[in-house]
């Protein structure tokens, strides 16, 4: 396998390739890149390689900036000191999501997971595997997002569905779903968990607690510091805060 490393910090580049290098010695580590701009410049006059490690923040821009300016062929690993940034990472190349410090068994449950993706695309096929078409396939298809909940009440259940859903906050452990209409109900998931099985071009994680419903959004205001400041429908009046480096995502997030 033909590997490069996005990687802007010469520390955590080497804990990365020692780890890969002991999980998979016959793989080819062809580069390390620091940038957003070295990045491309590679995609750009070389064969795409099997598979992207990438870091996030770079020496000059975020990560995802690549895929703009680029074609990205490969399959990527996101490798990353930010949660905030899952959603947006499915909606590229991604397969996995490692947050660091990267512990050796997270990193081979995802080289396993691309290993198994590209064995099941190729089981009837002896040919180099056409990573396009793998990723085509998982993009097409793969993915199938939550559409309802079952919810407890007193003495009976009932179906909520998420399209009623306005937004989602965390109290005391305990996660809600707000309807539009103001009703609440509590759900056994955490937003961890909420945010991996929701629409991303649907719902958006605000914060650490709260993901929020494009139709319940009235307008966002600038806050200070560089963040916003998100004004809901009616009767929702509480205010939500979004930070400073989820701000610009937010913005790209409403704008597709």
């Amino acid at each position: 396998m033909r590997v490069i490393i996005v990687e802007d910090e010469l520390h955590n580049y080497r804990l990365l390739k020692g780890m890969v290098e002991k999980l998979r010695p016959d793989w080819n580590i062809l580069e390390w890149l620091e940038s957003v701009k070295s990045t491309v410049a590679w995609l750009e006059t070389n064969p795409a390689p099997d598979l992207i490690f990438m870091d996030i923040q770079l020496t000059d821009g975020i990560s995802f900036s690549v895929f703009d300016k680029v074609q990205v062929e490969s399959m990527v690993i996101f490798t990353t000191a930010y949660d905030e940034y899952a959603l947006r990472a499915f909606q590229v190349n991604s397969i996995d999501y490692l947050l660091k410090p990267i512990k050796l068994e997270k990193l081979e449950q995802a080289i396993d997971k691309f290993e198994n993706l590209i064995k099941i695309h190729n089981k009837n096929s002896e040919n180099k595997p056409d990573y396009k078409e793998v990723l085509e396939a998982i993009v097409r298809g793969e993915k199938k997002y939550r559409t309802r909940f079952l919810i407890s009440g007193a003495t009976s259940y009932f179906k909520l569905d998420v399209s009623e859903i306005a937004w989602f906050y965390t109290e005391n452990r305990v996660t809600n779903a707000v309807t539009f209409n103001g009703k609440e109900h509590v759900v056994n998931l955490t937003i961890e968990k909420l945010e991996e099985q929701l629409d991303p071009t649907q719902f958006f994680r605000t914060n650490r607690s709260t993901i929020v419903h494009i139709n319940a959004i009235r307008k966002f205001e600038n806050h200070f510091g560089g963040k916003l400041i998100l004004r809901l429908i009616h009767p929702f009046d509480e205010p939500i805060i979004i930070s400073r480096l989820k701000a610009a995502e937010f913005k790209e997030w409403m704008e597709d």
